[in-house]
């Protein structure tokens, strides 16, 4: 069996981080820091988890393997809600990008950025592919 991929790759992006970093400024800045970064929605489904710093630090690296995706970093007026990770059904996560992450991403072609994530205790992972 072969996987097509949907449509022309665009750009590639990865991230790793360590989860000790993500507790620290979750210890540190407490709410201000979470709403700052992540949507309601990430947070309700981190905060449940048994491991939520790990959940935290695996959305922290998809959000910047996704703007590495775009070439912008947090510059352009990116906010860091603008990406949004999202988990399917099945748990496999999405991408949702709204406001200007969206927006340079329509400029740029991108249809659809496809992600993966990985943590263990100590790291949090993602990759994500840009396609057309």
């Amino acid at each position: 069996m072969s996987f097509v991929a949907p449509g022309n790759l665009i750009s590639i992006g990865t991230d790793i981080i360590e989860c000790v970093r993500i507790a620290q400024m979750i210890e540190k800045h407490g709410e201000v820091f979470l709403q700052r970064v992540f949507t309601q929605k990430e947070i309700q489904y981190c905060s449940s988890r048994k491991a939520a710093n790990q959940h935290y630090a695996g959305r922290w690296a998809a959000k910047e393997a996704a703007l590495k995706v775009l070439g912008t970093g947090w510059a352009k007026g990116i906010q860091w809600t603008d990406v949004e990770v999202v988990n399917q059904v099945s748990g496999a996560p999405t991408l949702v990008m709204t406001g200007k992450a969206a927006e340079i991403a329509r400029e740029l072609g991108i249809r659809e950025v496809m992600i993966t994530i990985s943590h263990c205790r100590a790291y949090a992972t993602a990759f994500a592919t840009g396609v057309a």
